[in-house]
């Protein structure tokens, strides 16, 4: 894609908008109709900073992007036109503004459907996807944890996780991911006695061994990149047997380095297969109806083939994907091409 004309770096909002307006770009052979592709943004000021960098700001705009914020304090269809809509707020009040404008607006891409992305705010039914799934072929297994969801009297969690055939030491996490820190905060619970010490609503899984790395997909439409994470390590029999209580972790594979040039053992450190990820990432982009997601993945230690899914998150930190610039404006162009052609079609 090309624009009518050589800028060579981004145009911040003190530029003078005639400029910006008088811009237009062409969307690649067979696509001849000049415009602007307009990307309005409601975000958090957190996620903004962290997703909107100079760098894909400066590419975008080369490629005929324009990101533009919503105004959360005027009505959404008053402003625009926009051709794509990115958003990742929360709360019941943004679901039905978003959800309305997807109804009255059909024309514009909204990334993505609110109540898709609800449903991977909850962890029970997030990864009850990926277990209906039952993905096993020639390239590995994947499969979820075994876990147990408790609302509520944390006194009666040593009774349901023995009834459940749990198998210590489990990890707890939030049963909603709200977007605070403290929905991404997780606690190793060793024994019987401290599974009472819990806080409910909330997730237990079994801990699974795994090398101490995490393997972090990132889903961009059809786009897949992964990245080695550390996490937690390995737990053996003697550890197990002589530890006790309930330790609590912050963000770990969010806050920790990343294991992509770590001298690693290699049955540890292998990414997962290729073939076996986009497989799994096609199955839940139609399951979970979401263009823009991670999928947390251990691979069980001392195996080759099996892996967990432990998480699946809307929206993650872009930020830290590599040439996430040009996978995500690549991204926003198909999404564009892909409208063209449906006209075409439909015109025939």
């Amino acid at each position: 894609m090309r624009l009518n004309g050589e800028i060579s770096s981004y145009l911040n909002e003190e530029e003078n908008e005639n400029e910006i307006n008088s811009l237009s770009y062409s969307i690649g052979p067979g696509f001849p109709h000049p415009q602007k592709l307009v990307v309005g943004y409601a975000l958090t000021s957190k996620k903004t900073k962290s997703f909107l960098q100079p760098k894909l700001q400066g590419l975008a705009w080369n490629k005929g992007i324009l990101f533009v914020a919503i105004d959360q304090s005027r009505s959404l269809s008053d402003q625009g036109p926009f051709d794509i809509v990115l958003h990742k707020l929360l709360g019941k009040e943004w679901r039905h503004i978003i959800e309305d404008y997807r109804l009255t607006h059909p024309e514009v891409t909204v990334l993505d459907p609110p109540d898709a992305i609800q449903h991977v705010h909850n962890r029970q039914s997030m990864l009850q996807d990926v277990a209906d799934l039952n993905l096993s072929d020639c390239h590995g297994k994947v499969d979820v944890p075994r876990q147990l969801v408790v609302k509520k009297d944390p006194s009666s969690i040593p009774d349901a996780v023995t009834k459940a055939g749990l198998m210590l030491p489990l990890v707890a996490k939030p049963l909603v991911v709200d977007g605070s820190a403290k929905s991404h905060e997780l606690s190793l619970a060793y024994d019987q006695f401290s599974l009472s010490k819990l806080e409910p609503p909330l997730v237990l899984q079994e801990f699974v061994n795994h090398g101490g790395v995490l393997f972090k997909v990132y889903i961009v439409g059809e786009a897949i990149k992964v990245v080695r994470r550390y996490s937690l390590p390995d737990i053996n029999k003697c550890e197990l047997l002589n530890s006790a209580g309930v330790y609590r972790f912050p963000r770990v594979s969010c806050a920790a380095a990343s294991a992509d040039e770590a001298d690693l053992d290699p049955g540890v450190a292998e990414l997962p297969p290729r073939p076996l990820l986009e497989r799994l990432a096609r199955e839940l982009r139609r399951r979970l109806g979401l263009r823009l997601f991670n999928i947390d993945i251990i691979r069980e230690h001392g195996t080759k083939d099996h892996f967990y899914v432990i998480d699946i998150n809307y929206f993650p930190g872009y930020g830290k994907m590599p040439e996430y610039e040009h996978i995500f404006t690549d991204f926003l162009l198909s999404l564009v091409q892909c409208k063209y052609k449906k006209r075409l079609v439909n015109n025939c």
